[in-house]
């Protein structure tokens, strides 16, 4: 018997094009955090460096090993939905609705018959329905199985913030769910600007949610190490690339963005407020929870979203860093700065405004490109608090514990995540002039 050869993949190169892609311009923010209910009071409070992190209220904690977290205070869903609707949605998914809302109203988007159907919805989640999950898991332990709620398999799903904000916005184009752990944000915006390149949409509401301050959440990162115990000083807690740094601080939040085709954006009137150059992403492929040591995949990301960009090291204007407080993580981050940008690492700012609001996971990295957009608009660098001590392996310009004035052109905004997701998005102050 002649033995079975070897599966050979053959796969065929894709056809060049000199179709020139469409550019992406951000035209709406919406934000949901820690520090506010909107983008304006949360950015002036991380300029401002007013820490969002404090006793854990949303759930019992005091027999917990963490006490702290970054919780959302004083939402009230039925300001952004009816009461019976709220009741149908998780938390994350409310926050979803409430930040959609704000990032439509400012991109002056009137969604209807006329445009629905090229308007579509990418909202990405890391832990989705977690407090739904448990909820309806205790009562069925408790009470039996008929107490579970009949909607709460599509309240769960990682998908169900995009179907909210789909209905209540009326789009009806592409809509999907996002999941990637910490780099859950930058991936959906990724996925967002990729459907209007490849012409799905014209426009993308676009993002991350997240409302894992849970007794799961907080037990759960806790066992793995990963969380700060700082609980008689929560406002010091996050600390990111400081030599006392013991973990990050688990946070809830939402960040969504309206990004549209620039053309079509201009036709209806609206104003843009940044480009996006360019998105990429890599994979460590090494650990479920610990990044690559030497950071080879995490520097090819930055590499390769500036090489589409066709941004040069040295024309980055600011860093805003995924550093959460972890004492491999940003040590490991920062070596990827090294590898990828040269002796630029040590001139560009970088900052990691995570100090201020604590990690939202899943929702990260789109609170922290709405940031980047903020700081472009008003010339300056937010900070990172609590950095007291520097790392000797952290010896870049973090922007220590107050706000630069500074001019920024060309941002990077990074994100990196469990699994070993490596997720970058450069994004360019509006101009009319050709992408650089």
């Amino acid at each position: 018997m002649t033995p079975t050869s070897p599966l050979r993949l053959v796969i065929d190169p894709v056809p060049s094009t000199s179709r020139r892609l469409p550019r992406v311009v951000i035209t709406g923010l919406g934000a949901v955090t820690p520090v506010g209910l909107d983008v304006e009071s949360s950015w002036r409070a991380v300029v401002e460096g007013r820490s969002g992190i404090g006793p854990v209220t949303i759930v019992p904690a005091d027999h917990l090993p963490v006490r702290i977290a970054g919780e959302v205070k004083g939402f009230d869903p039925t300001t952004v939905m009816d009461a019976k609707e709220a009741r149908r949605a998780d938390r994350f998914a409310q926050f979803a609705v409430a930040a959609a809302r704000e990032a439509v109203a400012q991109a002056g988007f009137v969604i209807d018959r006329s445009n629905g159907n090229d308007v579509g919805v990418v909202i990405g989640s890391g832990a989705g329905g977690i407090q739904t999950y448990t909820d309806n898991q205790h009562a069925m332990d408790q009470r039996g199985a008929g107490r579970l709620n009949p909607l709460m398999i599509p309240m769960i799903t990682a998908d169900s913030a995009s179907v909210q904000v789909s209905i209540q916005t009326g789009a009806h184009g592409v809509t999907f769910g996002v999941a990637a752990a910490c780099s859950t944000g930058n991936d959906a915006i990724a996925q967002a600007f990729y459907a209007i390149q490849r012409g799905d949409a014209k426009a993308m509401i676009t993002g991350g949610a997240e409302a894992a301050v849970t007794h799961l959440g907080l037990v759960g990162f806790s066992q793995l190490r990963a969380l700060s115990r700082r609980n008689d000083d929560p406002a010091r807690a996050s600390r990111p690339f400081d030599r006392d740094r013991d973990g990050f601080v688990l946070s809830e939040g939402a960040g969504i963005l309206v990004i549209e085709e620039l053309d079509s954006a201009l036709a209806r009137g609206a104003t843009p407020l940044a480009e996006i150059l360019a998105c990429a992403a890599t994979s460590d492929a090494v650990h479920l929870t610990d990044p690559d040591r030497e950071a080879v995949q995490a520097s090819r990301a930055i590499s390769l979203a500036l090489a589409k960009a066709g941004v040069a090291p040295n024309q980055l204007s600011y860093i805003n860093a995924h550093a959460t407080s972890t004492s491999i993580g940003d040590v490991s981050e920062v070596r990827a700065l090294k590898r990828a940008l040269g002796e630029s690492a040590y001139r560009v700012p970088v900052s990691s405004t995570k100090s201020v609001t604590g990690h939202l996971l899943g929702a990260a990295g789109a609170v922290e490109a709405i940031w980047c957009v903020r700081a472009m608009h008003e010339s300056v660098l937010p900070p990172t608090i609590n950095l007291e001590n520097p790392d000797p392996e952290c010896d870049l310009d973090f922007v220590p514990n107050t706000a630069r004035p500074a001019g920024i052109d060309i941002a990077l905004s990074a994100a990196f995540a469990f699994g070993g997701h490596n997720s970058m998005l450069v994004l360019r102050k509006w101009s009319h002039e050709p992408t650089v």
